[in-house]
């Protein structure tokens, strides 16, 4: 019997997951009008998906009350995005930080009932001259942090890791496009000066004019969580192209559903699987609040979503 064979048989493969921001709630708006939390996990659950990461700290009510609604629906936590402006002053980060806790508290809670330990997903949150400027040449540094910024992300990192652990939790972070850890040489910054794990996902990285398969076999190690997204890179060249100022308006545009857009999922989950991965895959597509008259369009697509990408693993395995 090959090895690809003794995997397939004896070693279950990675579960599905998605996240709220595929639905339209992210930030501290958390949705269009009308959105329903119940109604997102139970749309989650209904398309097959075995967990799902937070939405915004309270999106799900009290710690108690989200650990109640992901049983109720029979999901796993898998974890939840902490977004953190490791750039600017320090009464925001002790704010991002306190709002962070919160986060903690509610992953605690679910892992209680779950036995399992969620990810406190870390990210940078930009700044302004960044969401102005996405995708940077990897040649041109002069947005990116410089020296001392470097080692106060690193130090801010390793305070987030110490809180996330203080309730149990694993970490990881999330490079993101038109922030401070954006670019491949970003990332690899962060890894020299941190411990932290990495959450690869793949169509930002690709944005930031990465290879996400490269980036792959180059950070293994340290790859802890997986976003998948399919995306139009033509919106985001369309976008710098015309210098457009309202990122939050063409970036509702980005994402796609599988197999429609320009990032080569297969042949990511072909060397993802290739190489043991056995955790999360996590659906989470960027799209603008949701409300609720276009909730079952989106909820759909999401289902669609789950079914491409449960095949697409069930070949590779």
């Amino acid at each position: 019997m090959t090895t690809d064979q003794q995997l397939t048989t004896t070693t279950p493969g990675p579960r599905l997951g998605n996240a709220p921001v595929s639905y339209g709630v992210y930030g501290e708006g958390a949705g269009g009008a009308g959105t329903s939390p119940d109604a997102l996990l139970a749309s989650m659950a209904e398309a097959g998906y075995e967990g799902s990461e937070l939405g915004p700290p309270g999106f799900f009510g009290t710690p108690e009350e989200t650990a109640a609604a992901f049983t109720r629906h029979g999901l796993t936590a898998v974890g939840a995005y902490v977004p953190v402006h490791y750039a600017l002053g320090d009464d925001v980060v002790a704010y991002d930080l306190r709002r962070m806790e919160q986060t903690c508290r509610e992953l605690a809670a679910c892992a209680e009932r779950s036995g399992e330990r969620p990810l406190a997903i870390l990210a940078d949150e930009g700044s302004q001259a960044l969401l102005e400027n996405p995708a940077r040449p990897w040649d041109d540094r002069s947005l990116a942090l410089d020296e001392a910024g470097w080692r106060r992300l690193a130090e801010l990192s390793a305070r987030a890791v110490e809180l996330a652990g203080s309730y149990g939790l694993r970490t990881s972070f999330h490079p993101h496009i038109s922030t401070y850890v954006e670019s491949p040489w970003e990332v690899d910054r962060l890894l020299d000066l941190t411990e932290v794990g990495l959450t690869l996902d793949i169509a930002h990285i690709q944005l930031a004019g990465g290879d996400p398969v490269q980036c792959l076999k180059n950070w293994r190690e340290r790859i802890n969580h997986v976003h998948v997204k399919d995306v139009e890179m033509d919106v985001i060249r369309r976008a710098k192209a015309e210098g457009r100022k309202d990122f939050d308006t063409w970036w509702a545009d980005v994402c796609v559903p599988f197999a429609t857009g320009d990032v080569d999922i297969d042949a990511f989950l072909a060397e993802l699987l290739r190489g043991g991965y056995r955790d999360w895959l996590v659906v989470e597509q960027d799209r603008a609040p949701t409300p609720a008259k276009d909730y079952p369009r989106v909820a759909a697509e999401q289902a669609a979503n789950h079914e491409w990408l449960a095949a697409t693993v069930a070949a590779y395995r």
